[in-house]
C-alpha cells in the first residue's frame, strides 16, 4: 500500500485540481470509522457528504454487493433485467409514489426533474413552448451541471463556465411571501428547494415553510420538487426530511403519509449506502407520464448491480432503526455543541436536524480558522470539513452509537477550547 503522502502527489501531479480535500488519506473504512494507510483511525463526521449514512461498507449492502456482482452487473435498458422491477416496487412503496425513473449521481436526478417538469409544464399546464419557468432558491446546491450552474450563487461553480441556461427564477430561501409572488407568474411549471440547505451550511427553514409551499405550489398549479439527495433517507431523524416537525416515533420512517409529500422528490447518496451511483426520481403517473420511449435514459441507470444495493442499503434503514437514532443523537449532539458555545466564544451558531449538523465559527468566511479547526480535530481523531468559510458541518454514519457520539463530542469541546486558549 502506498503512503499518504505518495497518494497525495499523485492525485496532484495527475488529477484535476477541482477539489480541496483535508490533508488525510483514506484507506479503510468499517461503520464510523476510516483508517489512513499508516493505521491511524479517524471518526468519519462528514459521510461523504451523507452517502455513508448507513456505515462505511455495512455489510449487508456489501453482500448484496457481491451476490449481485457475480451474477449480472449490467443489461442498459435496451432490454428488461429481472430485479429493476422489484426495486421500483420497493421503492415506490417506501416513499409513496407510483413511478421512479432510476439514474445514477444526485445531479443527473436533479437534471432529470427539471427536464420532467418542463415537459409537463408544456403538455400538461399549457406553458408556451420556451417560456417555462422554474424557481429556486438562493444559495442552493443541486450538483455542478451547466445546467444547475446556471441558478447557483456559489462564484466558484458558476463563473466563467457560461452562457447558461435560462428559465430558472431566484427567490430567497425560506420566504414564503417571496414564493407566493414569484408563483404568480403564468409561466412557472415548478419550485425546486432542498428540505435543508445542506451546502449553504445546515440552513433549517422554519417549521411551516415546506407545508406552506407545497399549498401554495398546488394553489397556483405548479409542481413542489424537493431535492433530497444529501437530507434524505433518515439523516434528519426521518426517512425523509420534508417530514417536518412529525413527532412520531416509528410511523414516519415508514409510512409517507406523515409528511409533507412533493410532487416530485429527488433521492440520491444514502440510497446505495455510498457503495455505488445510484439516484431516483419520484412522481405520480400524472407527471411522469410525460415522459416516452427515447426521451430521457441512462446507460447505467436502473441496472440490476445498483438495484439491489439500493434495496439492501434502504433495508437497512428500517431493520437498524436508523432514522430514530439520528432524531435521538442529533438532540444530544445540539445540547452538547450549545453547552460547548457557552464555555468557547469561538462558537457563533449551532444549528441543525437530526444527524446533519452545523457550527458557524465567529470569525469571517474570508479567515482559515474553521479550516485550520478541522485539521485539529484531523489530529484529534475526527474528520470533518468546512464550507461557506467559516462553518463547519458535522454529519456522521447514522449507526453511530450515544457512546460513540459522546466520545466524538469529547474531541470536538478538546479541540474548540485548545484552539481558543
Amino acid at each position: 500500500m502506498i503512503s499518504s503522502k505518495e497518494a497525495i502527489s499523485l492525485e496532484n501531479r495527475y488529477g484535476a485540481h477541482n477539489y480541496h480535500p483535508l490533508p488525510v488519506v483514506l484507506a479503510k473504512g468499517e461503520g464510523v470509522y476510516v483508517w489512513d494507510p499508516e493505521g491511524n483511525r479517524y471518526y468519519d463526521f462528514l459521510s461523504a457528504y451523507s452517502a455513508v449514512n448507513q456505515g462505511h461498507c455495512h455489510p449487508k449492502i456489501i453482500s448484496a454487493l457481491k451476490d449481485q456482482g457475480e451474477t449480472l452487473t449490467l443489461t442498459s435498458r435496451a432490454f428488461y433485467n429481472n430485479v429493476l422491477g422489484e426495486y421500483q416496487r420497493y421503492v415506490c412503496e417506501m416513499f409513496g409514489f407510483e413511478k421512479v425513473l432510476p439514474m445514477n449521481s444526485g445531479a443527473e436526478a436533479v437534471e432529470t426533474a427539471i427536464k420532467i417538469t418542463r415537459k409537463w409544464g408544456y403538455e400538461i399546464k399549457g406553458i408556451p413552448q420556451g417560456e417555462a419557468k422554474i424557481i429556486v432558491c438562493n444559495n442552493n446546491f443541486h450538483g455542478r451541471t451547466t445546467t444547475i450552474i446556471s441558478f447557483s450563487d456559489d462564484s466558484g461553480a458558476h463563473d466563467n463556465f457560461g452562457p447558461y441556461t435560462p428559465g430558472f427564477v431566484k427567490i430567497e430561501y425560506n420566504n414564503l411571501q417571496q414564493l407566493q409572488s414569484a408563483l404568480k407568474g403564468p409561466n412557472v411549471a415548478g419550485f425546486l428547494v432542498e428540505p435543508i440547505q445542506g451546502e449553504a451550511g445546515v440552513m433549517v427553514p422554519d417549521d411551516n415553510f415546506l407545508k406552506e409551499a407545497a399549498a401554495l405550489c398546488k394553489e397556483n398549479n405548479v409542481l413542489f420538487i424537493c431535492d433530497e439527495i444529501q437530507t434524505g433517507i433518515a439523516r434528519t431523524g426521518s426517512l425523509l426530511a420534508s417530514c417536518g416537525n412529525c413527532t412520531c416515533t416509528s410511523a414516519c420512517e415508514r409510512q409517507p403519509d406523515h409528511y409533507t409529500k412533493p410532487d416530485i422528490l429527488i433521492l440520491g447518496k444514502a440510497l446505495s449506502g455510498g457503495v455505488y451511483p445510484v439516484s431516483a426520481v419520484l412522481t405520480d403517473d400524472r407527471i411522469m407520464d410525460v415522459i416516452m420511449p427515447g426521451q430521457h435514459g441512462s446507460t447505467f441507470g436502473g441496472n440490476p448491480l445498483a438495484c439491489k444495493i439500493a434495496m439492501a442499503a434502504l433495508d437497512v434503514v428500517y431493520e437498524e432503526k436508523l432514522a430514530q437514532n439520528a432524531r435521538k443523537l442529533g438532540k444530544i449532539f445540539r445540547a452538547e455543541m450549545e453547552k460547548l458555545k457557552s464555555e468557547c466564544s469561538l462558537l457563533k451558531t449551532v444549528r441543525g436536524k437530526g444527524l446533519l449538523n452545523a457550527i458557524e465559527i465567529n470569525d469571517s468566511p474570508e479567515s482559515s480558522t474553521a479550516w485550520d479547526i478541522c485539521v485539529s480535530l484531523k489530529e484529534n481523531g475526527l474528520l470533518a470539513k468546512p464550507t461557506h468559510g467559516n462553518i463547519i458541518r458535522f454529519a456522521p454514519p447514522l449507526v453511530m452509537t450515544e457512546e460513540q457520539l459522546l466520545e466524538c463530542v469529547a474531541i470536538i469541546r478538546k479541540t474548540f477550547l485548545s484552539y481558543a486558549a
